[in-house]
């Protein structure tokens, strides 16, 4: 996926969606930050450190989504991201506030994408056909290393796409590719029963990103349950699991001599799109409103 300029006068950040139907499309999904500021960031270990073992870990961020029924995230973790995506055709408006993210009183946050335009918001097709949400903890939190994971109920649907990701903190001065970008766990409405996992970084960008698929048994659904999607992440290593079970493990000899930009600090993102080159647009089997129930996201370092 490649990072453009949208039409906001505020920052904007891209998010990877792997793709071998458009693998000859120009995969891009771009919206707004409100602000890239430097945030608290746990610093790399040395390259040759040992992995540390559970004595040494520590939660760095937990956010268990608690509080009343409507009210919005925690701002000292999360910001909001407002804007639409005209680079990779997505269709969603990322509202500010608790319009489209809020917490549900029973401790988790929803993230829903809605076939709506209350705001006579615009897009790069005309008036918005969906409103949605993306929270990211660029500013409040960044690390390096340790165990990242989230606990997820995804929506379902032809066109809907949540995903749970991560970017370099230096995204604000060295731009994407360069900051590097780890997508912990990407679906896409087609493939009920399937999550990708992907590392992006300069010379293996957008359709060349390095990854991997994991696909549940007998048939199962994301959408049916929660579950567990992590990263274990350590100098030169990244491994990704789904409910404990392993499925993917890269290190710098998988990219081609290419550059590992994954030793340094990386901010979270959560959100939830509504089309593009990847999923498609939602059609008549799509149903409406359609949710991203999270409940909770949790960082332990060293």
């Amino acid at each position: 996926m490649t990072v453009h300029p949208t039409h906001s006068t505020a920052r904007s950040v891209s998010r990877r969606r792997r793709v071998a139907l458009y693998a000859a499309s120009l995969l891009c999904c771009s919206a707004i930050l409100t602000a890239l500021p430097g945030g608290a960031s746990a610093a790399p270990a040395a390259a040759d450190s040992p992995a540390p073992g559970p004595e040494a870990m520590a939660v760095a961020f937990e956010d268990q989504f608690d509080g009343p029924a409507g009210a919005g995230v925690d701002g000292g973790k999360w910001q909001i991201e407002t804007g639409d995506n005209v680079n990779n055709h997505e269709r969603q408006y990322y509202t500010p506030g608790n319009d489209n993210a809020a917490l549900d009183g029973q401790g988790n946050l929803v993230i829903t994408a809605r076939k709506e335009n209350p705001g006579n918001y615009q897009c790069w097709y005309g008036a918005c056909e969906y409103t949605s949400s993306r929270l990211n903890t660029s500013g409040r939190f960044a690390a390096a290393y340790g165990h990242v994971e989230a606990r997820i109920k995804i929506p379902r649907g032809q066109g809907i796409w949540p995903a749970f990701w991560m970017l370099g903190d230096d995204f604000g001065n060295v731009g994407w590719p360069d900051s590097g970008e780890i997508d912990i766990m990407e679906n896409v409405g087609f493939e009920p029963g399937t999550v990708h996992g992907t590392l992006h970084g300069p010379g293996y960008s957008g359709s060349g990103g390095i990854g991997a698929a994991y696909t549940l048994p007998d048939g199962q659904a994301f959408a049916d349950d929660f579950h567990t999607f992590s990263v274990d992440w350590a100098p030169d290593s990244i491994t990704w699991s789904v409910d404990g079970n392993v499925f993917q493990r890269r290190t710098p000899a998988d990219l081609g001599g290419n550059q590992w930009v994954f030793n340094k600090p990386f901010f979270l993102i959560l959100n939830l799109a509504v089309g593009g080159y990847w999923p498609g647009d939602p059609d008549g089997s799509t149903q409406f409103p359609q949710q991203m129930v999270i409940d909770y996201v949790r960082v332990t370092t060293s």
